[in-house]
C-alpha cells in the first residue's frame, strides 16, 4: 500500500506555534471568566503527552500484531485511493465516537480516559494530556480492519482524528458559523465535553464530526460557562498519579466490595456507580398485651 505521512509528527511545529500564540493571546487579552493557563497544570499536560508517546509505542507492538492477524484472515481489501481515504476517515470517526463513549460509561475504560479530563484548565496544552494506558482502545476498531482497512491506513486516520481535535481545546474561539457547528466538532462543543456540570456530563463524544452525537442523542449545546475538571478532582500535578489514580481507586473499591456482583460493578459499570443498599429490616410490630 502507498506510504502514508505521519500526521502527528508533521503537526508538532503547528502544535507548538498555536500554543505559543494562545499563551500570548491570554496574556495580552485576559478573560477573567476563562480558565486560562497555570504553569504546573500546563507542564503536567505536556509531560503526559510526552509520556503517552513512549507508552503508545510500547502498546503498538501487540496491537499491530492483532490487527495484522485480522487483516490477513479477512478476504476483504480496501485500497488506499483518493476517494477511499475520506470514506475511511468517516468510518474511523464513527468508531471513534463509540470508543470515546464507551470510555465514559465503563469504569475500567474510564480509568484510561479520565487522564484527559483531569485538568481544571481548558487550553491547547490540555489536548496534550493523553493517557498512558491506551491499550483499551484497539478493540473498537477491529471491525474496520476486518472490513479490509489496512492497519497502516487505520493508524493514519486515527492520527488525523487526533490532530483535528487539537485546535478545539481552547476558550479563545467562541462560536464557528452555524453550518460548521452543526456538522463538525468545535471548541464550543468540546468545552461542553470537558465540563463537570451535571447537564454537560457524558456529552459530545465526537472526534471530527458532531453529527454522531446528534444522531445518537448525546449532543448538548454550550449555554452556561463550563466548569472544567472531574466531579471529584484529584489535586495533583504528579504525572504518575494523574495516569494511574482511577486504577488505584478501582482496586480499593474492589477490595472493599461485599461480593462478586459488587466487584464486577465497580469495574464494569459506570464511573459513578454505587451498589443498591440492602433494605433495612422492617421493625417487628409490637405485640400489645391487654
Amino acid at each position: 500500500m502507498p506510504n502514508l505521512p505521519d500526521v502527528v509528527l508533521w503537526s508538532i511545529p503547528a502544535f507548538v506555534l498555536l500554543t505559543v500564540v494562545e499563551m500570548i493571546s491570554v496574556r495580552l487579552h485576559p478573560d477573567e471568566n476563562a480558565a486560562g493557563y497555570e504553569a504546573k497544570d500546563a507542564a503536567t499536560s505536556v509531560g503526559m503527552g510526552l509520556g503517552s508517546l513512549a507508552f503508545d509505542f510500547l502498546w503498538k507492538i501487540p496491537i499491530v500484531a492483532v490487527y495484522t492477524a485480522v487483516h490477513e484472515l479477512t478476504p476483504l481489501r480496501v485500497p488506499v485511493l483518493w476517494w477511499t481515504v475520506p470514506l475511511m476517515l468517516l468510518a474511523q470517526d464513527f468508531f471513534y465516537y463509540w470508543s470515546h463513549r464507551g470510555h465514559h460509561v465503563i469504569r475500567i475504560l474510564w480509568a484510561c480516559h479520565v487522564v484527559h479530563h483531569s485538568s481544571r484548565r481548558f487550553n491547547l496544552t490540555t489536548a496534550l494530556r493523553q493517557p498512558w494506558t491506551s491499550l483499551t482502545v484497539w478493540p473498537f476498531y477491529v471491525p474496520l480492519v476486518a472490513a479490509g482497512v489496512h492497519p497502516a491506513a487505520l493508524a493514519f486516520c486515527s492520527s488525523a482524528n487526533l490532530v483535528y481535535q487539537f485546535w478545539i481545546h481552547t476558550e479563545r474561539i467562541d462560536r464557528m458559523p452555524r453550518w460548521f457547528e452543526y456538522v463538525f466538532n468545535t471548541p464550543s462543543h468540546h468545552r461542553v465535553h470537558h465540563a463537570s456540570q451535571g447537564g454537560y456530563l457524558d456529552r459530545n463524544f465526537g472526534g471530527i464530526l458532531i453529527v454522531w452525537d446528534r444522531l445518537f442523542g448525546s449532543f448538548v449545546a454550550e449555554t452556561v460557562r463550563p466548569v472544567y475538571g472531574l466531579t471529584k478532582n484529584i489535586n495533583t500535578f504528579n504525572p504518575v498519579k494523574v495516569a494511574t489514580h482511577e486504577y488505584v481507586a478501582i482496586v480499593k473499591d474492589v477490595r472493599a466490595a461485599a461480593g462478586w456482583r459488587e466487584r464486577a460493578g465497580r469495574v464494569f459499570r459506570g464511573p459513578g456507580w454505587q451498589p443498591t443498599p440492602a433494605p433495612a429490616p422492617e421493625a417487628a410490630e409490637e405485640t400489645v398485651v391487654v
